[in-house]
């Protein structure tokens, strides 16, 4: 849980005084990738005050080390223990060691352009949102990669996420990593620990039940790497389906088509295939989903290498299929208690 430290920024506040700014990122296991992921942070080109905070995991590689290599290198990184190696623990560690009101996080293998600090600040001040985030902009370097990035940019692959796909700057129900106003934090407690995954969007839902705005802007574009392989990515949207069953049950009220969708398809397509063992013309049902995912797959892959296009239907079946089906398995005592 989160304890009040300080009071929150003020939708008036201006650049003449510049609000100190706390970057959070969770690590565990990041060797490769820790030196790159602080120094965007600290190249931000934010002219007020600015930490980084990292929540260091029981990690078997090198990344304790890294980390206190940057934090002799630089008085604005620090570090605190996260023994129990889950993100929303690393999070909420990371926020009670932080000393500033606005509170931005940032994940290890998210690439932020140097504006995104400044454009994060600017834009809760003037929205008086308790949360402004912005585009997850997937972008893939092997040819599955780029596959299921041109799924994850698509409402055919994800629905209608603004965070996912893009829009207009306003309200929406969630949005990629986060700036907070530190109260809004304080408020509803942090970020629950039972959530595994999820637990941003369950976050933002707290945050509008509590009477929060949520902001999404497109001018804060977070580069996002995709998995770069079909178990990875299967193992990816199990997960995502499983937690979304949670708060499902949690809160019937937030369910929608877009969430029922992949689970009807896996069982309308399982049952009428094994209909269609019987009965001929069932099979028309999993006939129509494959010829509508190549069909979709080669819509929303235009201008990729032939490669690319050919694994894009792969990609969207992996992530529909794993989807429904963590969500028809969610048992009911995931999320029940902290692990």
């Amino acid at each position: 849980m989160i304890v009040p430290m300080s009071e929150p920024l003020h939708p008036d506040d201006t650049t003449s005084a510049l609000p100190p700014v706390s970057v959070v990122i969770p690590v565990l296991d990041e060797e490769r990738h820790l030196h790159a992921a602080v120094a965007q942070v600290l190249r931000q080109d934010y002219a007020g005050e600015l930490e980084v905070v990292l929540a260091l995991g029981p990690s078997t590689d090198r990344t304790d080390e890294v980390a206190a290599e940057l934090v002799a290198s630089d008085v604005r990184v620090r570090t605190v223990a996260n023994p129990s190696g889950r993100t929303p623990s690393a999070l909420n560690a990371a926020i009670r060691a932080a000393r500033h009101d606005v509170v931005v996080r940032v994940d290890g293998h998210a690439e932020i352009p140097p504006d995104y600090v400044s454009t994060a600040v600017r834009t809760l001040a003037e929205t008086g949102a308790d949360n402004v985030g912005g585009l997850m902009k997937a972008v893939g370097r092997s040819a599955f990669e780029r596959a299921v990035a041109c799924a994850m940019r698509s409402r055919i692959g994800v629905g209608g996420g603004t965070f996912h796909v893009g829009g207009d700057a306003g309200p929406v129900d969630t949005v990629y990593l986060g700036a907070f106003r530190r109260s809004a934090l304080e408020r509803v407690g942090g970020y629950d620990e039972r959530y595994t995954r999820t637990q941003d969007w369950h976050l933002n839902l707290r945050l509008r039940q509590t009477g929060g705005t949520v902001w999404f802007t497109p001018d804060m574009e977070v580069t996002y790497r995709p998995r770069s392989s079909v178990r990875g990515l299967a193992r990816q949207y199990f997960q995502y389906g499983r937690w979304r069953r949670v708060v499902a049950r949690e809160h019937p009220e937030t369910m929608n088509a877009r969430y029922l969708a992949p689970p009807v398809m896996a069982v309308g397509t399982t049952a009428a295939t094994l209909l269609g063992l019987l009965w001929t013309p069932a099979l028309l049902v999993p006939t129509a989903y494959a010829v509508g995912v190549v069909a979709g797959g080669a819509a929303i892959s235009g201008g990729e290498p032939v490669r690319t296009r050919l694994l894009t239907p792969v990609a969207l079946a992996t992530m529909h299929w794993s989807w429904g089906v963590g969500f028809l398995t969610s048992p009911r005592s995931l999320g029940r208690s902290t692990p």
